[in-house]
């Protein structure tokens, strides 16, 4: 499967209009974006990993009134997101490989962090836990358990993999950070698997 792994970009950049129109609009996400929110201080700098084109996770946290920056690797995703906030802080980059000067009071990985291989997401989670400010979140979506599966987008085949819960809490331990909450497979929420911890 790791040969599949390696077209997550490819496939993300043919399929941007198409993947932002069925994206739902419905924000089952919302009590999880609320909760994220509520642990951040008014205001604050947030990283949105894999933000595709905006919606609906960004355009919420822009209208809560945080200061975003969006991260992607698939620039006809960045294309719409810009479309729609000019003004915004949209970046081409890819989270497996960040380098960034700043740091924020929250990191979201919603939909994106398990396109990574279970190593990337090991070598990742240091890196945006040294990214994020003391006092902060992390917020990300991951699989119910440990394993490689497959997802659609469009007609095509994706990438998924994720690694145990316990092995999630130990390195987010490992690197200053709490595991405050884990959902698996939340029916309120399109049965995602949804992750949050905190950088006391």
């Amino acid at each position: 499967m790791s040969e599949l792994s390696d077209k997550t970009q490819e496939i993300y950049e043919a399929n941007a209009a198409l993947y932002d129109k069925q994206r739902s609009r419905s924000l089952h996400e919302a009590r999880w974006l609320a909760r994220f929110g509520d642990a951040l201080p008014r205001g604050g700098r947030v990283l949105d990993l894999g933000c595709g084109a905006g919606e609906p996770i960004a355009s919420w946290l822009i209208a809560e009134g945080f200061r975003l920056t969006g991260v992607d690797f698939a620039e006809p995703m960045l294309e719409i997101a810009r479309s729609r906030w000019p003004e915004g802080d949209w970046r081409q980059g890819d989270m497996r490989a960040l380098s960034l000067s700043e740091t924020y009071d929250g990191i979201v990985a919603w939909d994106s962090f398990f396109h990574l291989t279970q190593d990337e997401q090991r070598a990742a989670l240091p890196r945006f836990a040294a990214l994020i400010n003391q006092g902060g979140s992390l917020l990300v979506t991951v699989g119910h358990d440990a394993g490689e599966v497959t997802g659609q987008v469009g007609a095509d085949e994706v990438f998924h993999a994720s690694l145990s819960p316990a092995e999630y809490a130990a390195i987010l331990s490992d690197n200053g950070m709490r595991l405050t909450a884990y959902l698996a497979e939340d029916p309120d929420c399109g049965r995602h698997s949804v992750l949050m911890a905190r950088k006391d």
